[in-house]
């Protein structure tokens, strides 16, 4: 698709057709973007088996390892990826001077992460209450904004399609710990308290649940990677500091895609606790 035939589109008058013409030419263009993934796929395997390393690959290609045996797998490998720019002026704030850094504070976390706790919050209070840590929820806040790849793909909508976004900070004993953001289909949460401008009571996940979305089954990714600066500047970490950053997709039980909330987590105030399914012996 190029500028000038965009242009064209946009100098039509009569806005059914104008709506109708740029359906029609993005359904063309994600049917290119489906085809060009599974020819990268094949590209990658063939060089795989021509002996190319994947530290190679990915070094060719700009990503991570783990990012190229997600693109093996395709599009139901829902990798993460650095979260979007954070809204000014939380963005640009700059490290604190050495005098000045963050004291000291570890806050746990549970994966996988249990059902009810899905609203984010929830689960951060109830253990960081248990570890006597005060806290604090802020909302930095809500927009809408076009799905990167990974996004569209756990909530089944076309990347650059637009999205709800609610993004968050939490706080233990006033230091930023996590950043999270929740997304949600436009088409199921336009005209909902979703998109209120204020936390939601008593939770995000009881937002959901009251428009009719009952709570089946959820999918969980997490990666840890080096913090981005504006991540640095927003929680305050020194340079050269990593995140965990965990990807959950929760789906109902009619196997809608309900929520995603991808939270970018301080590494050196974190500890995971990974617990074991019950009923398995397998290690």
């Amino acid at each position: 698709m190029s500028h000038s035939r965009l242009r064209e589109i946009a100098a039509l008058t009569d806005p059914i057709e104008r709506a109708r013409v740029l359906g029609t030419v993005m359904a063309e263009q994600q049917a290119l973007v489906e085809e060009a993934a599974r020819m990268r796929r094949q590209a990658i395997a063939e060089a795989r088996e021509n002996g190319h390393r994947l530290e190679d690959l990915a070094n060719t290609l700009g990503v991570s390892p783990g990012r190229i045996s997600q693109m093996r797998k395709g599009s139901a490998a829902r990798a993460p990826e650095p979260l979007a720019p954070v809204p000014e002026p939380l963005a640009t704030r700059a490290p604190e001077p050495l005098a000045e850094r963050m004291p000291p504070v570890v806050v746990r976390r549970s994966l996988p992460t249990e059902p009810p706790a899905s609203g984010v919050g929830w689960t951060f209070v109830s253990m960081t209450e248990r570890d006597d840590i005060r806290t604090e929820l802020r909302l930095l806040g809500v927009d809408r904004e076009p799905a990167r790849e990974h996004i569209a793909t756990c909530l089944r909508v076309q990347p650059g399609e637009d999205v709800i976004a609610r993004r968050r900070l939490i706080l233990a004993d006033d230091v930023p710990v996590r950043a999270a953001v929740s997304y949600f289909r436009v088409d199921l949460f336009a005209d909902t308290s979703i998109v209120k401008p204020e936390l939601l009571a008593p939770s995000l996940h009881e937002a959901v649940a009251a428009h009719g979305h009952a709570f089946g089954h959820a999918e969980e990714t997490l990666m840890a990677r080096p913090a981005t600066e504006p991540e640095t500047g927003l929680l305050r970490l020194d340079p050269g500091d990593w995140v965990v950053q965990v990807l959950r997709a929760s789906y109902s039980t009619e196997d809608t895609p309900v929520h995603v909330l991808e939270t970018v987590c301080a590494a050196p105030r974190h500890v995971f606790s990974v617990s074991q399914a019950g009923g398995s012996d397998q290690f």
